[in-house]
């Protein structure tokens, strides 16, 4: 038996196919968090390949010592297509606030736009990532024959967004939004991952100095779902903790209607926060 415990599993899967006598059980695995992280109670991926029966059972027996939670998918395929959403869109959401702020030249806890339960969820995953391995994060969107198509819908989505922000075009801006949020959140009926006691116990500055954010990069992530025709809650299985809790911010902020509107003005109205939206289409689109 031969497996692989890649990111990206085409690649992988293409090599063994290549070098790999014919007689040799494929089957491969990914195991959804860092290399620092006990397994125990973590996700893990498992996929049967090319194997009998008995080899396979074999592969989630040695597996299974890890104590992961081990979730079985049917091809490699199925697990790019889901992991170029959880992995690489997001952390090309976090990483290009981190180029914003950058370019803004501003902190943004020094910001009152960026006070409050989801800035703060915001600003730490970037921070986080940002204190990782760059070329992780390039590889995963490089190999990933799945990503480039998922990626440039989300710069798409952005784009189209904030030119109806510019244009201040509220009626096209709002049917956009609101037709991505009946597709995404439309049959939700499970309670929501993040509700207010979360949300409002952490914040890295005052809350009661919080003014609107346009949330542009939550906007333009539900925007691309929609016309990409994903489920995000089906990606669950492959769940990593940045994905969960950029889907849980953003449930937060569709599921929650005062919220929801405040920041659609925000959005189209609110020029102090304009020239943040437009560095962080820029970043998305380099």
């Amino acid at each position: 038996i031969v497996a692989g415990q890649t990111s990206v599993k085409t690649p992988e899967i293409n090599a063994f196919e290549e070098y790999l006598p014919d007689n040799v059980h494929i089957n491969t695995c990914h195991s959804l968090h860092g290399p620092k992280v006990n397994p125990k109670g973590q996700t893990l991926v498992a996929i049967r390949h090319r194997s009998s029966d008995k080899d396979y059972d074999l592969f989630i027996q040695v597996l299974e010592v890890l104590g992961s939670n081990i979730v079985e998918i049917p091809s490699y395929k199925e697990h790019d297509r889901i992991t170029a959403d959880t992995q690489v869109n997001t952390h090309l959401g976090f990483l290009s606030m981190g180029t914003a702020w950058k370019n803004v030249g501003k902190f943004p806890w020094e910001n009152t736009s960026y006070v409050g339960g989801i800035d703060n969820v915001k600003i730490l995953m970037t921070l986080r990532m940002y204190g990782g391995k760059s070329h992780v994060y390039g590889g995963l969107a490089i190999m990933n024959p799945y990503a480039q198509e998922q990626i440039r819908q989300y710069a798409r989505s952005v784009s189209d967004l904030f030119k109806s922000m510019i244009h201040k075009d509220e009626a096209k801006f709002r049917k956009r939004i609101m037709k991505a949020k009946d597709y995404v959140f439309g049959d939700l009926s499970s309670a929501i991952m993040l509700d207010d006691s979360i949300m409002g116990e952490y914040s890295l500055g005052n809350k009661k100095d919080r003014t609107p954010n346009s949330h542009l990069s939550l906007f333009g992530m539900v925007d691309a779902w929609h016309k990409l025709g994903i489920n995000p809650y089906k990606n669950l299985i492959c769940q990593t903790p940045p994905f969960r809790l950029r889907l849980g911010i953003v449930e937060y902020l569709f599921q929650n209607k005062e919220l929801l509107e405040e920041s659609i003005k925000a959005a189209l109205f609110d020029k102090s926060i304009r020239r943040d939206d437009l560095e962080f289409d820029t970043a998305v689109n380099i």
